[in-house]
């Protein structure tokens, strides 16, 4: 739907899914699914007004179709800072991808149009970059559901080694199954000696469309899902709040940013909101610290002008 169409709606708010948010040279940049065409980015300066179509590409895209393995199903972006170059983790026609920028807006370019795995579909792939600099990929596989695997990646995060490939957890719980088997959206952020693999679970039509974390002290080690899951859902009284992504503002502030649907009676355009992510104290002694989403919200609005 475009920026116009919104507006005659009387909405204003950012109609991005499954967002990501990239804190760079004072600005922010938000990718998110959207086009038909490709990956979209709209620019911030405060993380509430937003100018979308903001991208170098064709149509005013980050990454263009043409540019890309497959032409459709452009889901799940996140661009990272890695190497010298911009790097975005993509979804295109149900298969992992990588392209590289030189700038943030792109044009996003795949310089062998492949997905990241050719032997079958996968979909919402992520990076995590330890301190040793090794690149972790989480992603998302059609085995029974979407269920949540993770490989090594190369040292220029383009490439997997296949043979790295395992499991990490899969919806099992009451509250994950209230809609479908669904685990997806993986995210790792660390916190201290723990890491933090957070997830969707639900069909993303549900209202309970919701976020679940697991911890390891080890990325080579199995993930263990928390007793106080869901960590977020029906989260600010949005319905189907999930699929996020978290970054550090420009003050070095951890934040989440996820989507939700667009009301209690429609589900798209799904648009974007931010909120605050702490770390409590562990109520046992040797437990990893709680990780908890809240705060203030900010509701992400297309800036006012837009076009003009």
């Amino acid at each position: 739907m475009s920026v116009s169409s919104l507006m005659a709606l009387g909405n204003d708010r950012v109609p991005f899914a499954d967002p990501y948010i990239l804190c760079y040279g004072g600005m922010y940049y938000a990718y998110g699914t959207h086009s038909t065409n490709g990956i979209a980015v709209a620019v911030s300066k405060n993380l509430v007004d937003w100018r979308m179509s903001a991208g170098r590409s064709k149509d005013r895209l980050a990454l263009h179709k043409d540019d890309s393995y497959a032409d459709r199903r452009f889901w799940a972006p996140e661009v990272y800072r890695a190497n010298g170059k911009f790097i975005m983790f993509y979804s295109a026609d149900e298969h992992t991808c990588a392209a590289v920028a030189e700038n943030p807006l792109g044009p996003f370019v795949q310089s062998v149009k492949r997905p990241l795995i050719e032997d079958f579909k996968s979909i919402d792939n992520s990076l995590y970059i330890d301190a040793s600099g090794k690149g972790w990929m989480p992603f998302v596989r059609f085995n029974n559901g979407n269920i949540i695997w993770m490989a090594e990646l190369t040292d220029d995060y383009l490439h997997i080694k296949p043979k790295t490939m395992r499991f990490c957890l899969e919806a099992t719980e009451p509250w994950e199954h209230r809609m479908g088997n669904v685990a997806e959206g993986p995210f790792i952020i660390k916190h201290g000696r723990y890491y933090y693999l957070t997830y969707s679970c639900n069909d993303f039509k549900s209202k309970d469309y919701g976020i679940g974390v697991a911890v390891t002290d080890d990325l080579r080690k199995p993930w263990a899902k928390q007793p106080y899951n869901p960590v977020f859902q029906r989260g600010f009284g949005l319905p189907g709040t999930g699929h996020h992504s978290f970054f550090k503002d420009a003050s070095g502030k951890v934040r989440v940013v996820f989507h939700a649907h667009f009301s209690e009676s429609r589900i798209h355009p799904r648009c974007m909101y931010i909120a605050d992510v702490v770390f409590k104290p562990a109520e046992k002694a040797g437990d990893p610290p709680r990780l908890t989403i809240g705060g203030k919200l900010i509701e992400c609005k297309i800036q006012r002008g837009f076009g003009k």
